[in-house]
């Protein structure tokens, strides 16, 4: 009979370069990796945070500004 050791979640910042690494880690010692991504909302709602917004006059500043 196989007994399941008590798990602990944990969270890791790490570079992109990284996650490879990680992942064959994990592998080969029988973790689940599970990764976390930002949602469209999430995205957007950081962006309006940090102030990269932008405003337009009107409908066809708005034109301009996606097009050009």
């Amino acid at each position: 009979m196989q007994t399941i050791a008590p798990t602990e979640n944990v969270r890791v910042s790490l570079p992109n370069t990284d996650l490879s690494f990680l992942r064959t880690i994990s592998r080969k010692m029988g973790w689940s990796l599970k990764l976390q991504r930002k949602s469209g909302i999430d995205k957007g709602l950081e962006d309006i945070r940090k102030g990269n917004v932008f405003h337009a006059k009107n409908s066809e500043d708005l034109i301009r500004q996606i097009l050009g």
